[in-house]
């Protein structure tokens, strides 16, 4: 029998409207990993079971660093969300990704150092150590509903595939690091998607991510460099086109059977885990 599906979203700088929701209740979960970053949200969208999350919660008060990743996720997890949708902040680190176009990613690399990136960490819930693959890094199937959606859509500055470096933050880079991570072939610079990405796999959800670039970081000798004021503004600017695809993209994957995709995720976080043994 197929699964029931059910869409987590977490809204990052910018997006955590709960207008996008029909039928809203709100709900409080508490979590083996402490509390997530705010009450969780449920409602429709579409007629489609959906849970909303603000990552930052609803006043932005909670730093990258300090955002509680392994409980958003399974807060989501305990809900019955088979996928996770996030929209995320960025900044470009290649000329042709312009402020405010969306890009869908495929790849990250982890710069951060404080984050706990998993569940497995000898609580006396999940036993064993999970050495989870991350390539994929992201499900494929739900980027794939995301890209064909904006198109349908119309939707331009689109990007199909690039790779995030995310830092701890909240610092942004400095324009060494800024020039050193596009000569790593680098797309984009965050703070959040590291370890959100790593930790919904391992919870074998479904997750992909709609990344707006709001500046160009600091990397260019000409324009302004990164600044929070520019971020939100050319956040605030463009998100409509990130509530649009979110919306536009749940009922085509609440169509599609993902019976197959969640069973080989479920093996695939299954059969990297090594438990203990006795001497």
């Amino acid at each position: 029998m197929a699964p029931t599906i059910k869409i987590g979203i977490i809204g990052g700088s910018g997006l955590d409207d709960s207008q996008i929701l029909e039928s809203r209740s709100e709900k409080v979960v508490s979590t083996h990993f402490g509390n997530p970053s705010d009450v969780l949200i449920e409602g429709k969208i579409a007629g489609v079971d959906c849970v909303l999350l603000a990552r930052h919660g609803r006043n932005h008060s909670i730093m990258p660093s300090n955002v509680n990743y392994r409980a958003n996720i399974w807060a989501l997890k305990t809900l019955g969300c088979t996928h996770v949708i996030v929209s995320t902040a960025t900044g470009s680190l290649q000329e042709q990704i312009h402020p405010g176009d969306l890009v869908i990613p495929d790849n990250f690399i982890d710069r951060t150092t404080k984050r706990a990136q998993t569940f497995y960490d000898g609580n006396d819930m999940l036993v064993g150590v999970c050495h989870v693959p991350m390539e994929p890094a992201f499900c494929n199937r739900t980027r794939d509903a995301l890209i064909e959606t904006a198109k349908e859509l119309g939707l331009v500055g689109v990007h199909n595939k690039g790779t995030v470096v995310t830092i701890e933050g909240p610092r942004f880079s400095s324009k060494a690091e800024s020039n050193l991570f596009r000569q790593w072939g680098a797309d984009l610079v965050n703070m959040t998607l590291v370890p959100e990405v790593v930790l919904a796999k391992e919870a074998g959800l479904c997750y992909a991510a709609i990344a707006m670039a709001t500046d160009y970081d600091c990397w260019r000798d000409c324009g302004e460099n990164v600044n929070v004021a520019d971020v939100l503004a050319t956040f605030k600017k463009n998100v409509s086109k990130v509530t649009q695809l979110i919306t536009a993209v749940i009922p085509k994957i609440a169509e599609m059977d993902w019976t197959e995709t969640i069973d080989e995720l479920s093996k695939t976080v299954n059969g990297s885990i090594m438990l203990p043994h006795s001497n």
